[in-house]
């Protein structure tokens, strides 16, 4: 008989689309899947519908295809043994009649006897309509899976009635982390001897996108373009957002006290500014010009105010930047997957066609940091708050 409690343990997740599973619970299948658990993936649609984010990967009709390819790659990135990707539409799942999709989920649920399951939260994350169907669905699969009344031709075929142990929705608790500090910190470490390609540029981008948009980070991310002659950043103001140049060119200029201009820095492309008073929390120690028409990824501590004045003089708003954090609190469990991060970033690369980044293109420490944790809630049966899915 054997010794690891895990053994014989069965998670089954189920999400809407190719690349939910690693945001929604990838550590914590990599982790289970490590300890010696049996873990299934079910994806509803073949991600059709989504976005190209890279080109060389997939046309509008290969998508779907390509990304349940990357579903396959990502689950074996991950430990999974078992993935399935269903053929509903892309962005359909909400006009589905109910009954369809949790029949089956339910009889997915009836074929592989899972212990336990996972699925979005009634929120959808960020209330993506397919998110919220798919959390319906397999809510009201596990409560008719164990009932012989629900769905009995599937029995007729063979499946046995079988009710997991529990149920988790997944949880995506507010941070208060900045990545601008991470990267000013990690930039200051290495004493900004970076220049990044533009793959990084565009990895940087997409990555900072989702983590914001799923709550993993707190800030604002913005694409601007300066004309040639614009003061990027002012000397004296305070220092609140992180610039790389993605393209154009730019210039750090020191002014004296007679208004003389000193040219300290020429920055191109791929190269960051900003880091230093971010870092230090110091005032501008210099202007920062473009000298030809510049764009710059952005990111920013607070959403940008277009009334804010610019200069040392200017004020700061009151109260800039709060934000509520009471969505912490709502979670009921919490597992530590920072042993998991490296698979699950790897993971995530997998999806090409969503995220064309490389696992090594970011600070691990900030990796950790910030995708170190996953939270649920539990829901079947509802419980105080724990470290463990057992």
């Amino acid at each position: 008989m054997s010794n690891n409690p895990y053994a014989g343990l069965k998670l089954l997740g189920v999400f809407a689309h190719p690349d939910d599973e690693v945001f929604c619970a990838g550590g914590t299948f990599a982790k289970y899947a490590a300890a010696g658990a049996e873990v299934m993936v079910v994806s509803a649609t073949k991600g059709d519908a989504g976005q190209i984010r890279d080109a060389q990967t997939a046309t509008r009709r290969t998508l779907g295809t390509v990304r349940e390819r990357e579903l396959l790659e990502s689950c074996r990135r991950l430990g999974i043994q078992h993935c399935q990707c269903l053929d509903y539409g892309d962005g359909t799942l909400r006009e589905l009649d109910s009954k369809v999709l949790t029949e089956h989920v339910t009889h997915i649920i009836r074929r592989f006897q899972p212990d336990i399951v996972i699925t979005f939260g009634e929120d959808g994350a960020y209330g993506h309509p397919d998110h919220i169907a798919i959390s319906v669905a397999t809510t009201q699969a596990c409560l008719a899976s164990g009932s012989p009344e629900r769905f009995p031709h599937q029995l007729n075929s063979g499946l046995e009635t079988h009710s997991p142990s529990r149920l988790y929705h997944s949880h995506f608790p507010r941070s208060r982390m900045l990545l601008l500090n991470r990267l000013a910190h990690w930039l200051m470490e290495i004493q900004n001897n970076y220049t990044g390609t533009p793959d990084f540029g565009r990895a940087l981008l997409l990555f900072a996108e989702e983590t914001s948009l799923l709550h993993y980070s707190s800030d604002h991310i913005d694409v601007n373009w300066y004309p040639i002659g614009f003061f990027i950043i002012e000397q004296g103001e305070i220092a609140k957002d992180l610039y790389l140049i993605l393209s154009g060119r730019a210039q750090a200029v020191r002014e004296e006290e007679d208004g003389s201009l000193h040219v300290l820095a020429d920055i191109g492309p791929g190269q960051f500014f900003g880091e230093r008073g971010l870092a230090l929390n110091q005032r501008r120690a210099a202007h920062v010009i473009a000298v030809e028409n510049t764009t710059c990824l952005v990111f920013s501590s607070e959403n940008p105010l277009a009334w804010l004045g610019r200069g040392a003089e200017a004020p700061v708003p009151i109260g800039a930047g709060t934000e509520t954090l009471e969505d912490q609190l709502n979670f009921t469990t919490r597992i530590d997957v920072t042993d998991y991060v490296e698979q699950k970033v790897s993971a995530m690369a997998a999806h090409r066609t969503q995220y064309p980044i490389s696992p090594d293109m970011f600070p691990p420490s900030m990796l950790r940091e910030m995708l170190g944790q996953e939270y649920f809630i539990r829901v079947i049966p509802q419980r105080e708050i724990e470290t463990s899915l057992m």
